[in-house]
């Protein structure tokens, strides 16, 4: 016998909110591991306005919402599980990103881009990266601590790499940070949120424009030189789907970067074991995702068929938030999942880039630039370390991805 929407775990009690927060950055939030033993497929209301959800908490269970075509990714779908205050109005005029398309447009559009996101694409790019990554560093020891690592490095390695990927100038860096820091605010009003996603859009629009004119050796002008044949996408499809790649592609590696950093920082025997043996990093970088899984929940779904996850039927129109931290942090998957192991063979086992059709295109990419940005400050500045006491760091929890304000670090 399975449960539903009409006989829901907590049924006559007010359901918990969520988002819910993490007390720890190494963790998960508290309420998750109860939720993975008790309930792990569950309901809840989001805080941003009330509304129910399910929250999926098992690996195995997060694995199968992710892979199955009867869970969509349409946020346009009436139930989808919005974690932005975004009106009926605003939402009818809403262009779908490709994250948030279902086959066959979905497919459609991915399959231009995957050529751009190959390993042996992204390996052609290393040099490149490190020269970047070298280049910062090199500026951090011109300067001397105590530096900011967040806007020293975090945050200019992977938007120089994307801004190179794509064709967008980095000068106008400061404007579309800004945008795409306010776009992942869950707290933004509505016309807060409508005015940062417009102001990209205009921007991009320029651009897109530019390269239908001018084309360039860039990502988009590659997009548009197959879409002149393919016929995929529109002019303001091309608008979305590179603002999705510019705010996905330095967002989330500037987050993790500078997470990982302070997970060395605070776990001094690892950072000294990652100098002797630099094979480990690649393990090492596995394990950093699965610990800090900085997008919960950017896997929000929708059911437009009855689905039955872990013996609960979910009903067509119900959301669904598949979460990856919870799944990150499964005891039947990860033993001892809340203790940061470089050596842990399952590691490459997480979910923090997604899983199935919608797996975050640009994991190997992400991959190499934190192996750059963490191999060389592990090489060239051994001696660094926080520059304030952990407990004075600010953490990321208005944000749809988890990281730090700032990082102050000397040598």
């Amino acid at each position: 016998m399975t449960q539903s929407t009409d006989a829901a775990p907590g049924e006559g009690s007010p359901l918990p909110q969520f988002p819910m927060r993490r007390t720890c950055p190494f963790s998960e939030p508290a309420e998750y591991a109860g939720l993975r033993k008790n309930e792990p497929v569950s309901r809840a209301s989001l805080k941003v306005n009330g509304k129910p959800t399910w929250l999926v908490t098992q690996h195995a269970d997060v694995r199968s919402v992710l892979g199955d075509s009867r869970a969509s990714s349409n946020l346009k779908l009436p139930g989808y599980p919005h974690q932005f205050h975004i009106p009926e109005e605003m939402l009818a005029q809403v262009r779908l990103m490709m994250l948030s398309m279902d086959p066959p447009e979905h497919t459609a559009q991915r399959r231009m881009l995957i050529p751009e996101f190959t390993a042996r694409r992204v390996r052609e790019m290393r040099p490149d990266i490190q020269k970047i990554v070298d280049e910062h560093i090199d500026a951090m020891l011109e300067q001397g601590g105590p530096v900011d690592l967040v806007t020293a490095l975090a945050l200019p390695v992977p938007s120089l790499v994307i801004c190179e990927l794509l064709g967008v100038p980095y000068e106008d860096h400061d404007r579309f940070e800004k945008w795409s820091a306010a776009m992942m605010n869950h707290d933004l009003s509505p016309q807060e949120y409508g005015a940062a996603v417009q102001a990209l859009d205009m921007y991009l629009d320029e651009l897109v424009t530019l390269k239908e004119n001018e084309p360039g050796d860039d990502l988009i002008s590659r997009f548009l030189e197959k879409n002149a044949t393919e016929q995929v996408a529109d002019h303001a499809d091309v608008v979305t789907m590179a603002r999705l790649m510019l705010v996905g592609g330095h967002e989330t590696t500037a987050n993790m970067i500078a997470l990982g950093v302070l997970a060395l920082l605070s776990n001094p025997e690892l950072t000294a074991e990652l100098q002797r043996d630099p094979a480990l990093l690649p393990n090492a970088i596995e394990e950093l995702l699965r610990v800090f899984s900085i997008s919960d929940s950017g896997t929000a779904r929708v059911a437009v068929a009855d689905i039955e996850i872990g013996g609960v039927t979910i009903r067509a129109g119900e959301g669904i938030l598949a979460l990856n931290n919870a799944a990150n942090h499964d005891e039947s998957v990860f033993e001892d999942p809340g203790t940061l192991d470089i050596h842990r063979a399952e590691a490459r086992s997480h979910l923090a880039f997604g899983y199935g059709i919608h797996q975050c295109i640009g994991a190997n990419l992400a991959r190499v630039e934190l192996e750059a940005v963490y191999g060389t400050l592990l090489r060239r500045i051994p001696g660094l370390k926080l520059a304030v006491g952990a407990d004075e760091l600010r953490f990321k929890d208005d944000a749809m991805v988890y990281g730090v304000y700032e990082l102050p670090v000397t040598w």
